[in-house]
């Protein structure tokens, strides 16, 4: 009899290596970069993704995606770009969410027209943006939700039944929600992708990213990756596989203390806007409830005008502005000046991202104590 796991038991022992020498708790670290070739049906090599600590990842993020299969990249943007152009070619076109994280919107900006392919940005985020965008080559179509920096929701399980209707493959960028808050694929998205930097590391220290989905799809996507070459390493697999031991834990505890800090951020006369789905007063915050298990650590704020947000970044004593997110330190930056530097100041407020616009990446301190940073730091500049 099978035992069904729930989340943090997977997350613990799904996949693990056994250590049949020593007996050790943990999967050993294969560093070979060379294996047998003779009478070997399945020949081992890093660029193949099917080194033993890279299978370790493999297994466990397709558990915890509900998912056939799932390769390990050596970054986020790796993972985008390699599962884009698995299934795309000189002539094609796909369909982009316009509300986009900025790496990927450089990439189709800055790369797509130098390979001959074709894109198209939704004007919204209603099924009908998307279907409106949709022509007689469009092979792909991509959602990044919960979004970067907004938290706008785009509605899963209505973008993979388009997708169906129109024969096209439906991706999903799932790294605000993780796969413990969010599992696409029950929605019927064919590929959900993380930059496992963000929550699946969870502690600033590894570089990485992951695909999952039906094999027959990963299996397309690590063909491609083999002439791209942006295999995850073997030590960062062990590294990112005891991170994710921890994961369900983790995301139980920035979902607590992102929710109270929005809730605090909501009644504050110098906070202008608080973009977060666990609030009722949230735009998508029903849909939410329904395709979310979890409404995550990220949220973002704006200040009010009178307010100098690099000054409050200045002020605060505990939380790090700092680039990246998803750790367990707190921190914030501002998208105009970081992730969406690139866009020109028309794109950034067509996208509703104001100078003023914070991205908060609430992490594992205590709450009040996160609330108390942020407070004196705006007394600090009113």
């Amino acid at each position: 009899m099978t035992i069904k796991k729930g989340k943090h038991t997977t997350c613990i022992h799904q996949g693990q290596i056994t250590d049949e020498q020593f007996g050790g708790a943990l999967s050993p670290l294969y560093m070979a970069t060379s294996y047998p070739f003779l009478d070997v049906e399945d020949k081992r090599y890093p660029r193949y993704f099917n080194t033993p600590n890279q299978e370790v990842i493999s297994n466990k993020v397709a558990a915890l995606e509900n998912a056939e299969w799932a390769l390990p990249f050596s970054s986020g943007m790796a993972a985008i770009s390699t599962s884009l152009f698995a299934f795309l070619k000189k002539g094609d076109h796909v369909v982009f969410q316009n509300e986009l994280y900025g790496g990927s919107y450089h990439l189709v900006q800055e790369e797509f027209e130098n390979y001959g392919i074709e894109y198209s940005f939704s004007k919204g985020l209603e099924i009908s943006d998307f279907e409106n965008e949709i022509k007689e080559n469009t092979k792909v179509i991509y959602i990044e939700t919960p979004s970067n920096p907004l938290l706008s929701l785009t509605d899963i399980e209505a973008i993979a039944n388009l997708a169906k209707k129109h024969d096209l493959v439906s991706m999903i960028d799932n790294t605000f929600a993780s796969p413990i808050n969010q599992t696409p694929l029950d929605f019927g998205i064919d590929l959900s992708i993380h930059s496992a930097t963000k929550y699946l590391s969870g502690h600033s220290d590894i570089s990485a990213g992951v695909v999952a989905g039906k094999k027959e799809l990963v299996d397309k996507v690590m063909y491609k990756g083999r002439n791209f070459g942006g295999n995850l390493s073997d030590f960062m697999c062990f590294l990112l596989e005891r991170s994710i031991k921890t994961l369900a834990l983790r995301i139980e505890k920035h979902n607590e203390n992102a929710h109270f800090v929005a809730q605090e951020l909501s009644s504050n006369p110098m906070v202008k806007k608080v973009y977060y789905p666990g609030l009722v007063s949230h735009k998508n915050h029903e849909l939410a409830k329904r395709q979310m298990n979890g409404f995550g650590g990220m949220l973002s704020f704006d200040l009010d005008e009178t307010l100098n947000a690099k000054i409050f970044q200045k002020k605060l004593q505990m939380i790090k502005p700092s680039m990246s997110l998803a750790g367990v330190e707190s921190t914030i930056i501002q998208p105009s000046l970081t992730s969406h530097a690139l866009l020109s100041p028309e794109e950034r407020i067509s996208q509703g991202i104001s100078d003023n616009l914070l991205r908060f990446s609430v992490g594992l301190e205590n709450k009040e104590d996160i609330m108390a940073d942020i407070e004196q730091a705006l007394k600090n500049i009113a």
